[in-house]
């Protein structure tokens, strides 16, 4: 039998802003698991924190795949958590009480992260700014200057 992430059973794929990383989850005994590779190669990628983490959801990649945000179970409660692959930083958002998250979405710059949550059977989405908690992850040649990105 081949490695976990041979199988065809996978799910919920998110590619890089660049096209180069794609994550989706695996099923493993019944439990999703996250697996970033190298497009076309395949080539598993190293995660810090979220390698081996069972019941991830959601997964969504910055710009180049420096960050990867997803949902994580722990304990009885989904967390919203993104990794600095760069940094080997974990981020956790923390959700206002009562408040269910569900799906995710992070922008390519790594500035906003959108939030599915579910509150007393009602849908909303909630916005977070991230820019005073990463570095910005932007396309190859900008970079942020006095009037905001500009092309080297």
């Amino acid at each position: 039998m081949g490695a976990p992430w041979s199988t065809t059973n996978r799910t919920d794929p998110a590619l890089s802003g660049d096209g180069r990383l794609l994550a989706s989850l695996i099923d493993t005994d019944g439990r999703s698991q996250v697996l970033l590779q190298d497009q076309p190669s395949g080539q598993q990628r190293p995660l810090r924190h979220l390698r081996g983490q069972r019941n991830v959801q959601s997964p969504s990649l910055s710009w180049s795949g420096r960050y990867l945000a997803a949902l994580v179970l722990q304990g009885d409660q989904r967390r919203v958590v993104v990794e600095d692959r760069l940094s080997g930083h974990l981020l956790q958002l923390p959700l206002p009480a009562g408040l269910q998250p569900e799906r995710l979405s992070l922008s390519p710059d790594a500035r906003r992260l959108a939030v599915q949550v579910r509150r007393d059977g009602q849908w909303q989405v909630q916005l977070f700014a991230l820019e005073a908690l990463l570095e910005p992850d932007l396309a190859g040649g900008l970079r942020v200057g006095d009037g905001g990105a500009s092309i080297r």
